[in-house]
């Protein structure tokens, strides 16, 4: 690996991006890609941050020589795994290695749930955001350790959702909170989405949905009622059984 690679992925990882690590075996050519947020594609890493160029030797083309004529699904399935991968290409195997960020726990909602479910996701190694426009309910005092952001979800939403290792969790049972919430999740490559909620509730949540543009298949993504059924009640109990639930879907 050249030093601009290696800066490259050092770059990455102090901005809190994903990278994958694309090596043709049979020449030694590099080049490094990154999610592009904007298209939700697997890119040469330069096309994203030109003033991080990372590519090795043998690569010259702005498209992705290393990976020519290979779909982004294998890119982005090295990083759903969080595993290596040797891929066979036209001009011979690649290794694909991913350099990832921690898994994203965006929580909707600083309630009660929130206040038990946040610190179990960090002890299970998860970055964890609360995100709640509401002052008096997203403070550190009740959040000791996690992100804040108190802003409305159809404006803090778009930064904070990339790639495919975020999982969002609704729990504020406020449509004007959940739903712009859920629509920026439903738009992204996010592995997991879950929101609390009654079976009536996520039926009413489903219909506005779908008259905002969504099709079937795209709010199945949705896990509601939210969490593994085991019965829970408290909302400790519920934080159980929806971390259960996200670890489930990360390593399924």
């Amino acid at each position: 690996m050249n030093g601009d690679l290696l800066r490259g992925i050092v770059a990455a990882q102090r901005a809190g991006r994903d990278v994958v690590l694309a090596t043709r075996l049979t020449d030694g050519a590099q080049e490094l890609f990154a999610l592009d947020p904007l298209v939700c594609e697997w890119v040469v890493a330069e096309e994203v941050a030109p003033a991080r160029v990372a590519r090795g030797k043998g690569s010259s083309r702005r498209d992705g020589a290393v990976l020519r004529g290979v779909e982004n699904e294998a890119i982005a399935a090295v990083a759903r795994a969080a595993a290596p991968r040797t891929i066979d290409t036209a001009d011979g195997p690649v290794f694909l290695r991913p350099y990832l960020q921690p898994v994203h726990l965006i929580v909707i909602g600083a309630v009660h749930i929130a206040q038990a479910l946040a610190p179990m996701a960090t002890i299970a190694g998860l970055r964890v955001t609360v995100l709640d426009p509401r002052e008096g309910f997203a403070t550190p005092e009740r959040f000791p350790g996690a992100a804040l952001v108190r802003e409305w979800p159809d404006r803090a939403m778009t930064s904070l959702v990339a790639g495919g290792r975020t999982a969002v969790v609704a729990l504020t049972h406020d449509p004007k909170i959940d739903d712009p919430a859920l629509m920026a999740a439903l738009r992204s490559e996010t592995f997991y989405i879950g929101a609390l909620g009654s079976r009536k509730t996520q039926a009413a949540r489903r219909e506005r949905l779908a008259e905002a543009g969504f099709a079937e298949a795209e709010l199945d993504r949705i896990h509601g009622p939210v969490g593994l059924p085991i019965g829970a009640r408290t909302p400790e109990e519920i934080a159980v059984a929806v971390l259960a639930q996200v670890i489930g879907a990360l390593r399924g």
